[in-house]
């Protein structure tokens, strides 16, 4: 019962009851904490009166504005754990960064309405008490009015385009303006300095090191060996990978093409199997949007480029999922939402064949506008794939298409492959930490955490303390900006060894990828080299029309059928 929506609109978004209670008790402790630290402070400055010659509703107002920004820090300390997407924590608690997107949503709101109001009680504090100029103040040894407003200015420029309409209208200028965390954080330091920013210290510790293992992963490109494009503006794109990448069904992966941008990165949902395709993985991209249209354009012309740069991020997956002990599946899905369901039954595929077991009954249900996107269906079976995979599943698949009464006369269109040559500048996908990543990912964290602070000890013993012997004169943001730097110079070692020494126990198995490549000719149906006359085989196979059922003009009525009701639901 609690893991069931509770809210399925509104500005939270699909809220279950679980999440609707954990927000509800977040909220209640940011104001119990904001109200208690008040009330004492106000006790306080009622029994030795207000400081600075203030009145006494003058230093009430300026002790609202602090603890309006105390409150803030306690949300920016669990901002960064919903965005690590090589994370430690969320799996913990069965999420994936995918699904805890909402809870930085919610974070990010509060975070900024408890700042932005801080910061404007301050304005308005020193607007009533003649102290205008305190705003442009950059203190040596306290805190920073400047670098808070520079912080601020940032995280208001980055929070305008967070709102739906921006966000859906101008994506490219959402997501670039989210860049501007890096101000944000940098003078947030600045102005509360160090010492008091190790609040959030613990979730921004473990973004930077999730971060910068992206980098080093997104630097190399991926073997791209094939492409099969499909004539309802789809492109399934087939990568060469380790059979040590594993991976869960419907797991995504974000891909960068240079020629189109240098700076998009697009996430897609893996349809490949890592049991049943162990040295290859492909994703699918429905051509909805200026980049994947170029991009389909460049795949189905005449004449298909003989490589494409393409670089990689991820895989990132759910936790995996038992389908096995369900007597039955029923999955939903409308046009390219078909792409998570073609891993789930590609898993089927490799259970039934490889281990002779039962597997559930599986019903898909898929809706499509018109019936070239019926091809679409065609991707169940890998391109490799033979008539006999689905004879040992229990399969039904209703498909629907809504914008046509009856089925054409005109002959479909065939899916075309498109084959590439390989380059010694390509590599095969890989684990970035190998197969043990949960374990070299603690290292990473726990090895550069205390070598940053054996660093920082010895620089305040040896560099800090003889300049300043407990005076407390030593300029807040120059140690603000050595501990930053220490951070990040010991995060880069440490990751980048861990990732170099997990690079050369893949590189083997690249170099057997490479040479099976190599040896396998021109004519292999798994071979990377480029075949631009080669064409699929005839598609679909006997066994996945016989398991289709079509339906024209009408869509799928879920209430009256029976599909639904007893089984599990995806």
């Amino acid at each position: 019962m609690w893991k069931r929506p509770v809210l399925v609109s509104g500005p939270l978004g699909i809220v279950s009851w679980t999440e609707l209670a954990f927000f509800v008790m977040f909220i209640a402790l940011l104001v119990w904490s904001f109200a208690t630290d008040l009330r004492r402070s106000f006790l306080d400055i009622e029994r030795t009166g207000p400081m600075d010659g203030d009145k006494m509703w003058e230093a009430k107002l300026e002790r609202s504005g602090l603890w309006l920004g105390n409150v803030g820090n306690i949300a920016l300390a669990f901002l960064f754990f919903p965005v690590t997407r090589v994370s430690s924590v969320l799996p913990l608690f069965g999420l994936t960064s995918e699904a805890s997107i909402k809870y930085h949503i919610w974070l990010g709101h509060i975070v900024m309405v408890l700042f932005t109001t801080h910061g404007l009680v301050y304005i308005l504090y020193w607007a009533l008490t003649h102290r205008i100029s305190e705003m442009v103040k950059w203190q040596k040894t306290e805190i920073s009015n400047v670098a808070g407003e520079i912080s601020l200015l940032a995280g208001l420029g980055l929070w305008a385009t967070t709102f739906p309409r921006v966000r859906r209208k101008m994506f490219e200028l959402f997501f670039y303006t989210h860049y501007l965390y890096i101000l944000f954080m940098l003078f947030f330091v600045f102005h509360v300095s160090f010492y008091y920013s190790c609040i959030m210290l613990p979730g921004f510790y473990l973004f930077l090191v999730d971060r910068f293992l992206r980098l080093l992963q997104s630097r190399g490109c991926a073997r791209l060996v094939s492409a099969r494009v499909l004539p309802c503006d789809t492109v399934e794109l087939n990568f060469s990978k380790t059979p040590g990448l594993e991976y869960t069904p419907a797991s995504i992966m974000f891909i960068n093409v240079p020629s189109l941008s240098k700076l998009q990165w697009h996430p897609f949902t893996i349809s490949s199997n890592s049991n049943l395709e162990k040295d290859k993985l492909s994703i699918i991209i429905k051509n909805e949007g200026a980049w994947s249209k170029k991009l389909y354009q460049i795949l189905s012309s005449p004449s298909p480029p003989d490589r494409l740069e393409i670089s990689v991020e991820g895989p990132y997956g759910p936790t995996p999922t038992q389908f096995l002990r369900y007597e039955k599946l029923v999955m939903v899905s409308g046009g390219s939402g078909v792409t998570p369901f073609i891993s789930i039954i590609r898993e089927f595929i490799f259970t039934s064949t490889a281990f002779k077991s039962m597997t559930p009954k599986l019903t898909l249900i898929c809706a499509f506008k018109n019936s070239s996107e019926l091809t679409m269906l065609d991707l169940v079976l890998p391109i490799s794939g033979t008539p006999s995979d689905l004879s040992n599943l229990q399969l039904q698949i209703e498909a629907y298409v809504t914008r046509e009464k009856e089925a054409t006369t005109q002959s479909p269109k065939q899916a075309r492959a498109v084959w590439f040559k390989p380059s010694l500048l390509d590599e095969p996908l890989y684990a970035i930490l190998g197969p043990s990543g949960w374990l070299w990912l603690g290292a990473i964290i726990s090895v550069s955490f205390v070598m940053f602070l054996i660093l920082i000890g010895i620089i305040t013993r040896y560099y800090i303390y003889p300049i300043d012997p407990n005076q407390n004169e030593f300029p807040i943001t120059v140690r603000a900006v050595l501990n930053i730097l220490v951070m990040c110079v010991c995060i880069v070692i440490v990751a980048s060894t861990a990732f170099v020494w997990n690079k050369r126990t893949n590189a083997k198995e690249a170099k057997q990828i490479k040479h099976l490549n190599g040896s396998a000719g021109v004519h292999s149906p798994d071979s990377g080299l480029y075949n631009a006359e080669r064409e699929l085989e005839s598609l679909p196979h006997q066994s996945l029309v016989q398991a289709t059922n079509l339906h024209f003009g009408e869509r799928p009525d879920l209430k009256s059928k029976c599909w639904i009701k007893p089984h599990i639901k995806i």
